[in-house]
């Protein structure tokens, strides 16, 4: 492709088609689900991701890098045939390394990406893992992009390629992105900076992590519960000490704890397998609303113990702790993976050796999530489900009864009373509610597959 407009003055209509040619080939080569691309205008010199858009508005105003005539940073290898190539991935890449690093050496990009082009030199240089001859680091990882890119896979199954190709290298091959300062993806630190800029100079707060969690593994303290004779005996007193009159006196006696005993009859065989319940809710330690901080405690409430003692603080307990400026939202899911990779290992399929103190014996402990404790607003972030808008409701869902106030341009939510017995009184009070009564019935509630689907 001509790269020669890209020397022309900008006013010219050669370079506005130029631009246009440009955010063309960067839509069909280097395809993103984001629809964000690398812009190499003289200020972001592909350090940053823009849509097509903005990068048209810093090409036009800005002007482009002049140097930048090998497009490498949106899917172009060097000397690249517009017909797809037959031969292996591989070496098409390795054949380019020398050349793809040249390419980076240009002046513009090093010096905006000092720290960034040392490590793709170093990278160049380093084996896959030790002994390996065949290939280094950023062949593999460049292959592996190309790929991608080639057939258009999404990031997710790209993902998950690569923990199944690093589970099957040798261990001492290292992350890519292990010693990374930066996010690769959106260019944001790791770290806490000075300014509002995240850039790669940015000054550090002494490498403070921008984001922290605090994990206190589960399975160590069951094993300490178990082991004390009192609290393995507790343990057990939804099974032994229960009354069982047909009243709802203990979660054990609810509708989910014996469809779950029909479910898994493994799992209900030993009273002693754990049923906890995850609450979460976001907090301000410091007590001022002003406060940019913000704690999300991650609490776990066994609910085999008697009433009285689920609720103490001393069996509560505190698994997780995030801390940070805001609050997690729908990322939550990636500081609770060290919680929930416990609790799979806990559960019936695998479950972990333990000593009962009280039958002075070892077993095979088991653990299940029974249920979440939370407000509306987080348990959109713990289960994703979206709690804003008209069809807030997960169990009318599409027959949510709402009302659009006119001034306050806020979502109200009507008709409750469709819930009630069928005879109640409030079905068919007027003035005290809407100026209706109500005759329809409640709605049956979505089972998860359905709310999921």
């Amino acid at each position: 492709m001509d790269r020669s407009w890209m020397i022309k003055p900008r006013i010219t209509e050669e370079y506005d088609n130029g631009v246009e040619a440009f955010l063309k080939f960067a839509k069909e080569k280097a395809p993103d689900i984001t629809g964000v691309y690398f812009c190499p205008c003289v200020k972001c010199l592909n350090g940053r991701q823009q849509s097509l858009d903005d990068i048209r508005t810093h090409l036009i105003c800005d002007g482009n890098c002049p140097s930048y005539t090998k497009w490498i940073w949106h899917s172009e290898l060097p000397q690249m045939s517009s017909t797809p190539s037959t031969g292996p991935v591989n070496e098409q890449v390795d054949d380019h390394i020398e050349d793809m690093l040249h390419d980076l050496g240009q002046e513009g990009f090093r010096q905006a990406h000092a720290p960034y082009y040392e490590k793709l030199n170093n990278d160049s240089k380093k084996p896959l893992y030790i002994g390996c001859t065949k290939c280094t680091r950023l062949s593999r990882v460049l292959a592996l992009v190309n790929l991608k890119a080639r057939f258009g896979w999404s990031d997710k199954s790209f993902n998950e390629l690569l923990l199944l190709l690093k589970s099957m290298l040798p261990e001492d091959n290292t992350h890519a992105f292990a010693d990374l300062r930066n996010c690769p993806t959106c260019g944001v630190s790791r770290y806490k900076v000075n300014s509002d800029e995240c850039t790669a100079d940015a000054t550090t707060y002494k490498d403070r992590p921008s984001k922290v969690c605090w994990y206190l593994p589960v399975i160590p303290r069951f094993k300490q519960l178990l082991a004390n004779v009192e609290d393995a005996k507790n343990l057990t007193w939804h099974a032994d000490g229960r009354i069982k009159d047909g009243l709802l006196r203990h979660p054990a006696d609810s509708p989910q704890w014996k469809t779950i005993d029909q479910l898994y009859p493994e799992f209900a065989q030993d009273a002693r397998n754990l049923r906890v319940a995850l609450a979460s809710d976001g907090m301000n330690p410091f007590g001022n609303l002003s406060s940019n901080h913000s704690l999300w405690p991650i609490l776990l409430i066994i609910y085999n113990l008697p009433p009285w003692l689920c609720i103490k603080r001393k069996y509560i307990m505190m698994s997780m702790m995030i801390a940070g400026s805001r609050q997690p939202r729908n990322d939550i899911d990636v500081y609770l993976e060290p919680l929930i990779e416990d609790l799979r290992k806990l559960w019936w399929v695998e479950g972990v050796d333990v000593y009962d103190g009280n039958a002075n014996e070892t077993f095979r402990l088991h653990a299940m999530i029974f249920c979440t404790i939370n407000d509306f607003p987080a348990y959109g972030n713990l289960s994703g489900y979206s709690v804003k808008g008209h069809h807030t409701c997960p169990i009318c869902e599409k027959d949510t009864s709402y009302i659009q106030l006119k001034h306050g341009k806020k979502t109200v939510y009507t008709r409750h009373r469709r819930f009630l017995k069928p005879f109640h009184p409030y079905r068919h009070m007027k003035k005290a509610f809407n100026g209706t009564s109500e005759s329809d019935s409640a709605l049956i509630p979505l089972s998860g597959h359905e709310v999921l689907d």
